[in-house]
């Protein structure tokens, strides 16, 4: 992957009006997953039904370019399964992830190299969650999902320490009941600034006989331009060929499927209706994909058969450069405040703000990611709280401090 650059509660789950919380439809969108490593999300869908990740694209035009942008990619290159059962090298294969519930306590994330551009912590983070490629090097993501709050965290470079606090190079937060955007130029932990989970291939969804969202794909060459969803380019080629971050592909509807199993149909299905985000620089045609001990990996590798040329690019528009990248005004925050500034410890304390334009928040140290205006603390030291606030333009951050007689 290139990248350029204890105690609290707020209303869990539940959709509110304001900043940073509005939309979502529903109480708790993630209420229905199971809890556990690689757990069966049970038919939920993360982001709202309109959401990039989503969005059926089957008849959207189709790219000036796009003859031209596959040839450049390699017409004959095949698919690739980036994910399967088993082991390779020692590692699981594919990038895993895990779902939480509210018993899981938030721990504190130690930034090892873009801090500036990742979302605070705490994080709910299991101090057992699975490592992606552990025990080899590697990108090292961790994604794990709140069931009972709808967030979803993302680590990248990331490794756990002996007080079960964790290390990352980068991480994001993600509102799973709204559609959220990265500040411009941002990374995630992912290349594009975009969330890993949602494009996952997971056996849980094949194996329900559909799949209903766009597929995280990488390329081994692209170029300093992005197009939404994603916020952030890393770019290894000045080709105008290569692909922007977040270029999407189509397989072609006429193209035969008919000819494979029932599991890679359902994937190949997806391809034609929902496409595959491109998120990462790598290997060509590889699509990612969650491990799971129940995949057939011969069969999942009869997706070689499928080309480069049996897939179309959709129509790019808007692409970012650094000469256009859109500007506005990052969340305004008009206060903060608490409703005691000096109490004796275990007394509880209530964190309020007033705030516009933001799109999401974080309250750290204690909370992390939070909905509407308010959050409980039990503070049982001095403690100084910032809410971050943010929006595809930036952030901004404002603070309070409690003091403990």
């Amino acid at each position: 992957m290139l990248l350029a650059s204890c105690g609290g509660v707020s209303s869990p789950g539940q959709s509110q009006s304001g900043g940073g919380g509005g939309g979502g439809g529903t109480q708790n969108l993630c209420s229905a997953m199971a809890v556990g490593a690689g757990a069966s999300l049970n038919g939920v869908r993360p982001f709202p039904a309109d959401n990039a990740w989503n969005q059926d694209i089957s008849s959207a035009p189709v790219d000036p370019n796009s003859n031209a942008i596959i040839n450049f990619i390699g017409p004959t290159i095949g698919l690739h399964p980036d994910f399967g059962a088993g082991l390779y090298g020692g590692s699981t294969i594919g990038i895993p992830y895990a779902v939480v519930g509210a018993s899981q306590s938030p721990v504190n994330i130690n930034f090892t190299a873009y801090g500036d551009e990742s979302d605070p912590g705490p994080m709910p983070i299991p101090a057992n969650a699975q490592i992606e490629g552990y025990p080899n090097p590697g990108d090292q993501h961790v994604l794990v999902i709140d069931n009972s709050k709808c967030f979803l965290y993302e680590l990248y470079g990331a490794s756990v320490n002996s007080d079960s606090t964790w290390n990352a190079a980068s991480a994001a937060v993600w509102d799973l009941e709204n559609d959220e955007q990265r500040p411009w130029t941002w990374t995630s932990a992912d290349a594009a600034g975009l969330p890993i989970f949602p494009g996952l291939v997971r056996y849980d969804e094949v194996a329900a006989g559909k799949i209903q969202h766009a597929i995280r794909f990488t390329l081994q060459h692209s170029q300093a331009a992005m197009l939404p969803p994603a916020s952030h380019w890393a770019a290894n080629s000045s080709n105008p060929l290569a692909a922007p971050m977040g270029m999407r592909l189509r397989l072609k509807a006429s193209y035969d499927i008919s000819g494979f199993s029932a599991n890679v149909q359902v994937i190949l299905t997806a391809l034609k209706t929902y496409g595959m985000i491109m998120a990462d620089n790598g290997s060509s045609m590889y699509l990612s994909g969650a491990p799971d001990n129940r995949w057939d990996n011969s069969d999942l590798h009869n997706l070689g058969q499928v080309p480069a040329s049996a897939f179309e690019v959709v129509q790019m528009n808007p692409i970012y450069t650094a000469a256009n990248v859109p500007q506005g005004a990052a969340p305004s925050i008009a206060s903060f405040t608490a409703s005691s500034n000096s109490v004796s410890s275990g007394t509880q304390v209530t964190l309020n703000w007033q705030a516009s334009g933001s799109s999401y928040y974080v309250i750290s140290p204690q909370i992390g990611a939070v909905r509407g205006n308010s959050a409980t603390v039990t503070p049982s030291q001095t403690t100084t709280y910032t809410l971050y606030s943010t929006n595809q333009y930036g952030r901004t951050q404002a603070s309070v401090t409690v003091a403990v007689q």
